[in-house]
């Protein structure tokens, strides 16, 4: 298959070494799990359940509430002791709405609805519908609610269901050890949504630093399967971008503000296929997912299957601890993760990383005077000028970074990685984004308000002119009377 060029993009130092030969472990079941009722974009998860209830594995703790979200289940079975604020796995710290389940050892699963007994004769509707139900959204990080996504194809024509296995991140290898250990699974998950998505192709990219989980996934692919194509694609961060990886394999590019779909592609990570199977197979939730804890910092880095709601300091002191202070600890790869307060946080359904960083892998400088070497616009691959966005956000200027594209920018870190200066450009971008959004969702409140003021005003006033027309018709029905009683 002939590759498409990307633009930009850079070779970091991948330290993947660290754990792509350490096999998936599971870690013991902890006595009490946190369960944010945000995991995933969009509207928090309704709670459904109280304090004191005594609730079954599986069962849902927190419905979905609205098109775009997620339900809430529980890891395993025990008591609801608590519901309130938690402190949020995001670098503010600030606490969100949570259920602190209090395990009771006996891991007992409530009855699960029935698995599907051939997925392939369901409709894309039923299948969506049981992904919803099983709180499923997407494992590489983005943790955009997976049956949205699968539902795409009943509003238009698609004709690639694209899994993204590439892992771009450094030290990330948790998706290569599902592919490398659940290939199976894999496949059988993304032959169930391109069912549901109505597409013939299923493409598998995966970067070529990861051989065996090439092979691995080529042989499952093989088993009885047609439309499935395994491809390895270069080793270029970031590869893993979904809009990259659309246009490195088909060559279509998507343009700003639209989505991979109005081009006939649907993205999807390994991870998300994985649960995927499991949902549609044996009607299970998702509950635990795999992550890497990793880095200098961490006594023995693992891949460990992780039961959602695990405070990150539980995982780590499965992993032996630190072998001394970190400078940095992440939720996520090294590029594109989140900086954690504390380790008093939740393992959450987008965390595919915990990373605990030297203060020589992290290799923070002060930062110098920007030399106009232009560097970070030839390696961003977006297309966009790193540089003059900076300028403008620097002066408060949002508008004119608006008009350079800062809003197309995803936050790759491409630009800060490269920058001779160490510039913390992704940073300017990052807070550009954030208060242009919010400026929108003022003006939209406002356009809002506005609006039901003159819908008020008009309706107030159609209320006055119906008083007036009717007091006018009484007032010349009364001179009638008057005038028929006198002429009487």
């Amino acid at each position: 298959m002939t590759l498409f060029p990307i633009r930009g993009g850079i070779h970091p130092d991948y330290r993947k070494e660290q754990t792509s030969e350490k096999a998936i472990v599971a870690l013991p079941m902890p006595h009490f799990l946190y369960l944010p009722l945000q995991q995933h974009i969009g509207a928090p998860a309704a709670p459904v359940v109280a304090v004191g209830d005594v609730v079954a594995k599986g069962q849902v703790l927190a419905r979905a509430d609205g098109p775009v979200s997620a339900p809430v289940h529980a890891p395993t079975s025990g008591r609801i002791v608590e519901i309130g604020d938690s402190p949020a796995p995001h670098p503010s710290g600030l606490p969100q709405p949570t259920i602190v389940l209090e395990a009771d050892g006996e891991d007992r699963w409530i009855d699960l609805a029935a698995p599907l007994a051939d997925p392939f004769a369901a409709t894309p509707a039923e299948i969506a519908g049981r992904v919803a139900e099983a709180g499923i959204v997407g494992l590489g990080g983005a943790t955009f609610p997976s049956s949205v996504k699968l539902r795409l194809g009943q509003q238009t024509k698609l004709d690639t269901l694209l899994l993204n296995g590439a892992e771009c991140e450094p030290y990330l290898t948790c998706d290569d050890r599902v592919m490398r250990e659940y290939a199976a699974e894999v496949v059988d998950g993304a032959r169930i949504m391109a069912h549901a998505l109505g597409t013939q192709r299923i493409i598998i990219a995966i970067e070529d630093n990861k051989p065996q989980a090439q092979a691995a996934m080529t042989e499952a692919a093989a088993v009885g399967h047609t439309g499935i194509e395994v491809i390895g694609v270069p080793v270029q961060y970031p590869m893993g971008s979904e809009r990259h990886l659309v246009q490195a394999l088909t060559g279509r590019e998507t343009p700003a503000r639209r989505l991979t779909a109005d081009l006939g592609v649907v993205v999807h990570n390994v991870a998300t296929a994985r649960a995927v199977h499991h949902a549609l197979r044996f009607g299970r939730p998702l509950l635990s997912r795999v992550v890497t804890v990793s880095g200098g910092a961490v006594a023995e880095a693992k891949n460990v299957d992780v039961p959602l709601g695990t405070k990150v300091a539980e995982l780590v002191a499965f992993c032996g601890g630190f072998t001394g202070e970190p400078k940095r600890i992440i939720s996520g790869g090294p590029m594109m993760g989140q900086p954690l307060p504390s380790l008093d946080v939740p393992v959450v359904k987008g965390t595919s990383g915990i990373l605990a960083l030297t203060a020589a892998e992290t290799n923070e400088q002060a930062r110098q005077p920007c030399i106009r070497c232009g560097t970070c616009v030839t390696i961003c691959p977006c297309g966009l000028v790193p540089v003059e966005m900076a300028a403008f956000i620097r002066n408060d200027k949002l508008d004119g970074a608006a008009r350079l594209g800062v809003m197309d920018c995803v936050s790759c870190g491409s630009c800060s990685y490269i920058c001779p200066s160490h510039i913390p450009l992704v940073h300017y971008f990052n807070y550009a984004k954030g208060m242009l959004n919010a400026q929108e969702r003022d003006r939209r409140k406002t356009e809002t308000v506005k609006r039901l003021v003159e819908t008020h005003a008009e309706r107030v006033e159609k209320i006055a002119q119906a008083r007036r027309a009717a007091a006018a018709a009484a007032k010349a029905q009364a001179e009638l009377n008057k005038a028929n009683g006198a002429s009487a």
